[in-house]
């Protein structure tokens, strides 16, 4: 049992002992160079994984998603997305400062997908006036939509739109193994339609560091240009991608155990009476809070050795992930239930 239940994230995590053997050993090289083995097997299998022909290793998510952003679009052109996606609301803008884009954000529904009428409408006619519209960012799961798994209909319905009229699909997947375990449809086929997609290793598949982006062999090319020149192109990345190769043998498979902690979460959650937590498909919970202040309940839930975040106003989010069990839940749920007998209001 975790004398701190920590469900800020599920980047919290940290490697197990199999995983660190595997970092200990790996055999490395020099990956700006091309010659680093281990990574170069990452990248490989990553890219078969969801379904592109390569892939390049970086350390974050957030790069993955701008390097995908700068190698698709030129200056002065107009991205759409969600406005409650990760790159338009956690990404420091860095598409308008370092790609030189105009973000032209679009109301997400509840599940995390975008209407297919507001994105046909938002698509600019050519015109010298207009910047032009190269590119349509997805993200699945969707974060802020309470780790929503957009189905693969709504995928492709999307993606099909945005190539009619000449525009190429990017999906931050950071969590695209979550959506996949969630539908039980493989990564490959939720991403098919998508000519590029990022994903995490860093959350639910529980390694230190690291994401994917997957490709196109030429853009991929291209895309480690731009990565060279974010001060991502490191060398001897072999330790690290020895761990997501560790987890792509064990990690995914048992995504599906968090899914169901989460599910156990906001139940006893929503028993409380105080809060109003979704009903999680993945293992992202959101929960509004209904009585009492957030900061109050983020401080009462720290006080019992609970670790949540606030997500928005009058809500937080937790997150369950590889080293919480569902014996910790249960006990987070003691806690809570402690919390609201302290707080009483």
């Amino acid at each position: 049992m975790n004398s701190i239940i920590d469900l800020r994230s599920d980047t919290v995590s940290k490697p197990g002992e199999g995983m660190r053997r595997a970092m200990a050993s790996a055999e490395v090289g020099d990956d700006v160079f091309g010659d680093d083995p281990t990574v170069n097997l990452l990248e490989e299998r990553a890219a078969a994984l969801v379904g592109k022909e390569a892939a390049m290793f970086v350390p974050s998510g957030t790069m993955a998603n701008l390097i995908a952003v700068m190698t698709h679009t030129r200056a002065g052109d107009e991205i759409l997305l969600g406005d409650q996606c990760h790159i338009f609301n956690y990404e420091v803008a860095g598409a308008a400062r370092l790609a030189g884009v105009q973000s032209h954000a679009l109301k997400n529904t509840e599940d995390g997908a975008l209407d297919l009428a507001d994105v046909e409408a938002a698509i600019r006619e050519p015109n010298i006036h207009a910047p032009r519209n190269p590119l349509l960012c997805l993200e699945n799961t969707h974060n802020r939509c309470g780790g929503a798994a957009l189905e693969v209909s709504t995928m492709d319905g999307l993606a099909e739109l945005a190539h009619r009229h000449g525009m190429q699909v990017h999906l931050d997947g950071a969590r695209l193994f979550n959506a996949a375990a969630a539908l039980e449809v493989p990564a490959a086929r939720l991403a098919r339609e998508c000519d590029t997609v990022s994903f995490c290793l860093s959350k639910g598949l529980g390694c230190p560091v690291g994401s994917l982006v997957c490709g196109p062999a030429d853009f991929i090319r291209e895309a480690r240009r731009n990565r060279k020149m974010l001060g991502g192109g490191m060398r001897q990345v072999g330790i690290l991608a020895a761990a997501g190769l560790y987890a792509f043998e064990h990690n995914i498979a048992r995504l599906a155990d968090d899914h169901a902690n989460a599910r156990l979460l906001a139940a006893g959650l929503a028993e409380l009476g105080v809060f109003e937590p979704n009903v999680p498909q993945t293992n992202i919970v959101v929960a509004n809070v209904r009585r009492g202040s957030l900061e109050q309940w983020i401080g009462a839930f720290r006080e019992q050795g609970v670790l949540a975040v606030p997500f928005g106003r009058g809500r937080m989010r937790m997150v369950t992930h590889l080293n919480i069990t569902r014996e910790d839940i249960e006990e987070a749920l003691r806690r809570v239930r402690r919390a609201v007998e302290a707080v009483a209001v």
